[in-house]
């Protein structure tokens, strides 16, 4: 999960909501992803799909059993059914979801018994340090929105009752 954390930090100085991923084989590291759908301009360059994609070039074969993924965050709706596509055997993730979550904050998918493969699920792998960064990220995010809002506010209520301004 550590690695995770590190990717998920590169998310952050990317701009990025910082959600990070690995995918190991074995004791292997095959490898990492971030998210950037921003920088992208895709939605669906969440950090666990990158991942996949990664992992699936390094062994030339879309499936990847015997592989887990570790996962800063609750995999959403979208990740969980390429985690399964994949045959991840084990996915392990930090901080809940409780918006997007597909592993049981929301939905769970991977519990559903009629799916022809199922993937062992572990939650709240330090939760509290993985979650810290994201309340951090977007606290940071709307301070930033509330200087420039009160920025632009200051220079519109100057520029309307500095009488040089107008003629």
């Amino acid at each position: 999960m550590a690695l995770a954390q590190l990717a998920a930090d590169e998310a952050r100085r990317a701009g990025e909501v910082p959600v990070g991923a690995v995918i190991v084989l074995g004791d292997e590291v095959i490898a990492t992803g971030f998210n950037h759908p921003i920088r992208g301009h895709d939605p669906s360059a969440h950090a666990e799909m990158a991942a996949l994609r990664a992992a699936a070039q390094k062994l030339q074969n879309y499936r990847l059993p015997g592989c887990e993924l570790y996962v800063t965050l609750e995999p959403c709706l979208m990740c969980a059914g390429a985690i399964m596509h994949a045959r991840i055997a084990r996915v392990v993730y930090g901080a809940t979801d409780p918006k997007t979550g597909a592993c049981g904050s929301v939905v769970d998918m991977f519990a559903n018994t009629q799916l022809n493969h199922h993937t062992t699920v572990t939650g709240g792998v330090l939760a509290d340090e993985c979650g810290h960064a994201l309340k951090n990220f977007f606290a940071e995010r709307r301070r930033l929105a509330r200087e420039e809002r009160d920025a632009r506010r200051a220079r519109e209520a100057g520029s309307i009752t500095n009488p040089t301004t107008l003629s």
